[in-house]
């Protein structure tokens, strides 16, 4: 379907440049320290998420995450299949974490995302992993799936940016993140790419175990929003500062991604980056049968049609969308 034509704008509305990454001025301050310090003392009572277990993760309490104070990475490389503003000519330099804040039925990382993968990394290992994607040449150091290693990361940001770390940080969450975490990012995080994945409740309860995800999705995006605006690149087209928000179509729930759409478009602004994202298929649980031989999600057990497609690219023009990741 072809794209809405952008309303008129400033040339250099959406331009940073010069760019200077948000958390060098904390680290000078010796902000950024204090902040990795608090979020680990969190740990002792986790609940930095909405889940709020209230664990003690330093004692080897596990809660929803099933992590306990420390990291596990399960791979970091320059990846180019992400957005083009990410990714550019050399790369999105994304680190893996094991585990998630969510039990999406259908994920398709759930071999990393939902059971034990990868190795545990000390601050100064998940550091100097940040260093070297920077020294390959990497345009961000983007951070997967990090809601819930959020103290560890804070910990490893320190050393990175003592040893030199001048990329762009990207926050790539489901979407399922805490007020709380997100006040120790503030000034942190460049850019922030959550998910929103559902509107209705009960679908989320049902698709990702979390009820409360569509209300805290919204939260926190408004609070990221109000970090750091809408998403502003530098001239070479490459992310600098802002929200990017990926939704990912799904069979049947075309309602709810309208819901979605409009609601990015009057909460944050009609100017919110989005990517309306095509690619799902069945995994994970989808598929799986009952004890009597029914299919436990039938309704979500297949891939998404051209024309639901379509409706949900007009359905984020009509409520005033403009710009699309490619």
């Amino acid at each position: 379907m072809p794209r809405m034509p952008p309303p008129m704008r400033e040339e250099d509305e959406f331009i940073v440049e010069p760019f200077t990454p948000a958390c060098l001025a904390l680290f000078r301050s010796g902000e950024l320290r204090a902040r990795a310090d608090a979020a680990r003392r969190a740990l002792q009572a986790c609940r930095l998420c909405p889940r709020r277990c209230g664990v003690n993760r330093h004692a080897g309490e596990l809660g929803f995450c099933r992590t306990d104070a420390c990291a596990r990475v399960t791979s970091a490389f320059a990846h180019h299949g992400e957005e083009g503003c990410l990714r550019g000519s050399r790369g999105s330099g994304t680190i893996f974490f094991n585990r998630c804040n969510l039990q999406c039925v259908f994920c398709q990382n759930s071999d990393i995302s939902q059971a034990a993968a990868g190795r545990p990394v000390t601050a100064q290992e998940l550091a100097e992993t940040m260093l070297a994607l920077q020294g390959q040449g990497c345009h961000n150091i983007n951070f997967v799936s990090p809601s819930h290693v959020l103290p560890q990361i804070l910990e490893a940001l320190v050393a990175a940016v003592a040893g030199g770390l001048s990329v762009p940080l990207v926050w790539n969450s489901g979407g399922y993140d805490g007020l709380e975490a997100l006040a120790l990012l503030d000034g942190v995080v460049d850019v922030y790419m959550p998910d929103f994945k559902f509107w209705e409740p009960e679908t989320a309860r049902r698709l990702a175990l979390a009820a409360d995800y569509p209300e805290r999705a919204r939260e926190a995006l408004k609070e990221m929003h109000r970090q750091t605006g809408v998403l502003r690149c530098g001239r070479d087209g490459l992310a600098r500062r802002g929200v990017l928000v990926r939704h990912l179509v799904m069979p049947g729930l075309c309602a709810e991604s309208a819901a979605i759409f409009r609601w990015l478009a009057k909460e944050l602004s009609p100017d919110t980056f989005v990517n309306v994202m095509a690619q799902y298929h069945p995994d994970n649980k989808v598929g799986l049968r009952d004890s009597g031989g029914g299919r436990l999600y039938p309704d979500i057990d297949r891939r998404i049609t051209t024309e639901e497609y379509r409706q949900a690219l007009a359905a984020a023009a009509s409520a005033g969308l403009w710009r699309f990741a490619e």
